[in-house]
Parts: C-alpha cells; sequence; structure tokens
C-alpha cells in the first residue's frame, strides 16, 4: 500500500462516529464529500435512516445475569465474533489512496465481514489476497451489479469464485441512479487514476437512435435493467449463495425466498436511490415478518443510518442477523486509513457490548422486540 503520512494518525479529539464524519469533512474536496455524503433529490430518505433508530427507545432490564456474555452471531454456516460487516462502497481510493485494501486490512483484524463493490477501485483478486490469509476474518463477499453484457457478468462472477469470495450480494434497487442533486452541483467527476477497475474491458451497451418521442430512461437503459427471471439466471452460474441488497416491500421478500434467495439486505442504498423511501429500521420488522413466515432460518441483513452500538443492537432486536456499515467507515479511511476503518468497528462493538450490558443482554439472543417496546414485553409475561 501507498501510504500518506498526514492521514495515518487519529486525531485525539476522534472518540465517536459523528466526530469522525466532521474530521472526514476536512480531508475531503467538495466533490468527494457530495459523492460519499450525498443522498437523492431533497434527502428526505437519508435523514429519515438516522432518525429512525434514534426514535426507538430501548428498554432496559436490569439485575440480569451477564458474565460470560460475548457478541457472537451465526451467518450462512459461520461463527463471527461480532455482527458488523462493511458495506460495499464505490472509489473509496478518492477517500484515501489505499482504499479498497485498507478497508480490507482493517476489517481482517477486527473480524468484520466485508462486501466488496463492483465498482471497487481496486481489483477483487487484490482484495482477496489482502484478506482471506488471515484466520480471524469475517466473511468476504463480492457485491455485484447485473451488467448488460451477460458473458461479462458471467466472467466477473467466475473470477470471484476463483479468487475466494464466499458469497455474491447483488443490488437490485439501483436499475438507474437516483436524482442526486448535491453531486450535480458539485460537478462531480472521478479524479484521474480512480475508476472501476473490475469493469475493465466491459464495452458500452448498443445503443439505436431515439425518436423525439422516445425516453433515454424507458427506451433505452432500463432495457437492461434486471428481473427476477435474472436472479434465476444468476444462480445458475454460480455455486456460491445469492444475496438480494435494496429489498424494502415484505412482497418482494417473500418473493424473494421463493426464488431462493440465501439471505436479504434490507436497504435503500442509503437513502442514494429513490428519496423518500421508507428508512430501513421502519422497513426492518416488515421484512422479517414476512421471511420468518416462509424460512424462519433465512439471514436478514440491514444497513442505513447506523452511527452508535445501540442502532446495532436495536436491529438486532428487530430481526437483523447482521448489520452493515457504510459512511462510518469512509470517514474512518479518509481520516487515517486503516487505522481509522478499524477505529470505527472497535468504537462499534465496544458500544455495542455496553449497550447489551446496560439493558441486560448477556448475548445478542436475547435482544427480541421486547427491548424496543414495553407493551410487547409485558404482553410476554402474561
Amino acid at each position: 500500500m501507498t501510504h500518506t503520512p498526514a492521514r495515518q494518525k487519529l486525531a485525539s479529539d476522534i472518540v465517536t462516529l459523528a466526530d469522525h464524519e466532521q474530521h472526514a469533512r476536512q480531508h475531503l474536496d467538495d466533490t468527494a464529500w457530495a459523492y460519499f455524503s450525498g443522498g437523492a433529490a431533497d434527502e428526505i430518505t437519508l435523514r429519515a435512516n438516522r432518525g429512525a433508530w434514534d426514535a426507538l427507545p430501548l428498554w432496559p432490564r436490569v439485575l440480569r445475569p451477564l458474565a460470560g456474555g460475548h457478541t457472537r452471531v451465526q451467518l450462512l454456516g459461520r461463527t463471527l465474533a461480532h455482527p458488523l460487516l462493511l458495506a460495499p462502497i464505490a472509489f473509496q481510493c478518492m477517500a484515501h489512496p489505499d482504499g479498497e485494501l485498507a478497508m480490507a486490512y482493517a476489517a481482517a483484524a477486527l473480524g468484520a465481514g466485508v462486501v466488496l463493490s463492483t465498482q471497487a477501485s481496486v481489483s477483487l483478486e487484490t482484495v482477496a489476497d489482502t484478506v482471506l490469509p488471515d484466520p480471524g476474518r469475517g466473511p468476504l463477499w463480492f457485491q455485484l451489479y447485473l451488467q448488460h453484457d451477460r458473458g461479462f457478468t458471467q466472467a466477473l462472477v467466475q473470477r470471484a469464485e476463483a479468487a475466494g469470495y464466499e458469497a455474491l450480494v447483488l443490488t437490485v434497487d439501483a436499475p438507474t441512479s437516483g436524482v442526486r442533486d448535491r453531486e450535480r452541483r458539485a460537478g462531480f467527476r472521478l479524479p484521474p487514476g480512480v475508476g472501476p477497475v473490475n469493469l475493465a474491458g466491459l464495452n458500452a451497451p448498443a445503443t439505436a437512435a431515439l425518436q423525439s418521442h422516445q425516453s433515454a430512461l424507458f427506451d433505452a437503459l432500463l432495457h437492461h435493467a434486471p428481473t427476477w427471471d435474472d436472479i434465476t439466471w444468476l444462480q445458475s452460474i454460480t455455486r456460491l449463495p445469492v444475496l438480494l441488497k435494496g429489498v424494502l416491500h415484505p412482497a418482494d421478500a417473500r418473493q424473494a425466498v421463493s426464488a431462493g434467495a440465501a439471505g436479504l439486505i434490507v436497504s435503500n442504498h442509503g437513502g442514494r436511490t429513490l428519496d423518500t423511501a421508507p428508512a430501513t429500521a421502519t422497513a426492518l420488522p416488515r421484512v422479517v415478518e414476512a421471511v420468518r413466515a416462509v424460512d424462519a432460518a433465512l439471514p436478514v441483513l440491514v444497513d442505513g443510518g447506523i452511527r452508535r452500538g445501540t442502532d446495532v443492537l436495536k436491529a438486532m432486536a428487530l430481526g437483523a442477523s447482521a448489520v452493515l456499515v457504510g459512511r462510518p467507515a469512509v470517514w474512518g479511511l479518509t481520516n487515517a486509513g486503516a487505522a481509522g476503518v478499524a477505529h470505527v468497528l472497535r468504537l462499534l462493538r465496544d458500544e455495542l457490548e455496553i449497550a447489551m450490558a446496560l439493558t441486560g443482554c448477556a448475548t445478542l439472543a436475547d435482544a427480541s422486540p421486547a427491548l424496543l417496546d414495553v407493551d410487547a414485553a409485558q404482553t410476554k409475561r402474561l
């Protein structure tokens, strides 16, 4: 890795994820800041993601035996030290020269899972070589956007399999980009030397000239948007489990289970696609209920707005199997490379343990909806 000395040491006053965000703003230029921090349109969903976790009160229980407690969880056949994974984020070398390699080093050191973006600025093989030798690492998954060229997509999947990735995470909520006003105001362009290296060699789709009455979106781009049939095709070409990322509606959750998905990630793309979509904390219990009615064991993960260990505990109480952390990891990366990402993960892990102890949860199996709803807790005792 190349090193930028001024950004390898954490400032002494960074003690929360919010502090990481404030310091990162000082390091990133306006275009990179707009890309990483911005949401779609009026950013209502972006703000709602955070507010929804805050709005959930924790109802602590006291005098419970806590000695010997732990944060371990089971996920896709593995025992994880804690339920924290790093969400897929594109072009991380815009935040720090070490980019996805620093993320991978930090995740491995802290036992966190990594979901590498299709649009990573470091090759998927390089990241896998970095993570796989570490015996204490978490899961290594590859996030996939289906490309217009099925042959290219299949080759990309085969590369991920050969490199040692353990699951595919198919993003299903972005057939087109959202209306990202903040990026447009900033005039966002990728800086020289940063790009989607894993998509090298992909040719642009052939397009016919549009008539004056036609839409560039509906009559061109969306001809290549994935459908449920593509889920079947993807599963037919890979031995890896396929999780669907971007599910909010219970009906889609049920269809995903019927389609053989290995897991779901409740996500609204960090508020970057459809503005006014529900917050993930609002959607999570509805998706969990829909999934559990069909398959009680299918993992349901969640991302969006998680900034405190209490948020992680609330997600688990709502039925999540694990959580993914996005922007805070980028802020840590910006501030101090791998050390900054590790600090973000350590803060969340420590805060989660404290929240568990203060609510009477020795393990995450003790976190149930009763932790968030005193009326449900009283009903359960009757």
